[in-house]
Parts: C-alpha cells; structure tokens; sequence
C-alpha cells in the first residue's frame, strides 16, 4: 500500500529534469502540477527560468499539460500567458484528470511523466494511474490551507521510506 506513494525518481526541482534526460527515457510528454512544483503557491506568473525551461521542452518536442487542483482563474492566468495547455480542479490523486491529460495530448501513459510536490496528489495518483512519477522538492516552505494539512500526513510516509532507505529527501533552504 505505501508503494503507491513512493516516487520512481526524486530530483531537487524542475530544472533538475531535462528534455534529454526525458527523450532516452522515451518520454513524450509531460504532466504537472503547478503550485510549490513550478512556482510558489503564491506567485501569480512564470520566472524568466521556468519560461526558458518550457522553451527548452517545446524545442525537444516534449509536451506539457498543467494539471493541478487549484480553481481555473489561478491556474488559467498563470498558463494562458505561456500557452500550455492545463487541467484546473483536477482532483488528485483520482485519475481523470491524468487520463484526460494524456488524450489531448495525443499521448501514450508509458510515454509521459508525472512531476509534483506531493505524495498525496502527485505522486500517488500518477503511480494509480500507471505512469512513471517524479518528486520534486517544494519550491516554498509555506502552502496554502489545505496543502498544510497533507504535508504533516506527507512527512510521516517520508520518514518511514527515508528509515527504510527508499528516498533521500531535501527540504529548500
């Protein structure tokens, strides 16, 4: 059961995941999700690094979809401006939204990533659904309420997979 919530890969921050990488992995695509993964939960736009970085994925042919369970006004202004496609009250960790994700992007699951913050949303409903999970860690100390509520439940699934020596985790300083 608590293999559902271990990542398959853990890597510092999006940056650290590069369209090469992704390419020998036979990666197509991306699905991610936005708040503390890409940007602050709190920062209205994309840095001039994370637009390089999209850049960087579209060049390579890597296709992204924003998925997160914030309300369509946040996640919308946030992805209308760099034109990428998202997914708003996605309800994760349930499965629909990464269905729906990957069908319109004309994708295969084997062919695409899931990348998140959070074992509870990101990580668990990517390995239900079948696809190949990447853990980033938080780009913020603080998350917003309900966030709050699933990194206390998060942080002791994370000391038993670090006891148990299946993931090495870092906080931001």
């Amino acid at each position: 059961m608590l293999k559902q919530f271990l990542p398959d890969e853990q890597v510092q921050d999006i940056f650290s995941i590069r369209p090469e990488y992704l390419k020998e992995k036979g990666m197509k695509a991306i699905i991610t999700d936005l708040d503390n993964t890409l940007v602050e939960w709190d920062r209205p736009s994309a840095t001039p690094k994370l637009i390089q970085w999209f850049k960087e994925m579209q060049e390579h042919g890597i296709l992204v979809t924003i998925v997160s369970n914030n309300n369509e006004k946040r996640v919308g202004e946030f992805s209308d401006p760099l034109g990428v496609p998202f997914i708003f009250q996605a309800r994760k960790p349930m499965g629909r939204a990464f269905r729906r994700a990957i069908r319109e992007m004309g994708v295969k699951k084997e062919e695409t990533v899931v990348i998140g913050d959070q074992l509870l949303t990101d990580v668990l409903g990517g390995n239900r659904s079948g696809f190949h999970t990447i853990l980033v860690v938080p780009v913020a100390q603080s998350d917003g309420f309900v966030t709050k509520f699933n990194r206390k439940v998060e942080r002791r699934i994370m000391k038993f997979f670090k006891r148990k020596g299946m993931l090495e985790w870092e906080e931001k300083n």
